[in-house]
This record gives structure tokens, sequence and C-alpha cells, in this order.
């Protein structure tokens, strides 16, 4: 696992789409959505481990690029 859309497409795989219309609302349900697979025995703690490293990396992105639009 690479990227966000790799998440993506991990996720759909247990049938969850998620899109709401706003990037960082979709990262943070995303980030749920692994946890609760994660507790479910779902996936494994290595697929886990990387798709929180990339979906708290893609937040912390997003959070500043909207800090900065505000400045």
């Amino acid at each position: 696992m690479k990227t966000i859309y790799d998440i993506q497409q991990l996720l759909k795989k247990f049938g969850t789409f998620i899109y709401v219309g706003h990037r960082l609302a979709d990262l943070e349900l995303m980030e749920d959505e692994v946890r609760e697979l994660y507790k479910s025995q779902c996936m494994s703690s290595e697929d886990f481990q990387m798709a929180m490293l990339l979906l708290r990396g893609e937040i912390a992105r997003m959070k500043d690029k909207e800090e900065g639009e505000r400045l």
C-alpha cells in the first residue's frame, strides 16, 4: 500500500465507498473505517500501520494547506 488510492481500493473490497465532497472529511472517514476493519481483524497489522501512516500524513498536509489559505 503506497497511496491514498490504494486505501480506497482496499476499502472498496469491503464494500465501503467514501465520498462526501470535502477531501479532509473523506480522509478522516477513511481513517475511522480502517480502524474498524483492523479491530474486526479484517486486515493485517502491516496494512493497518501503512494505511494509518498514509492517511495521517495526507490529513496533516490538507490541514496545513487549509491553514495557509486562511492566512
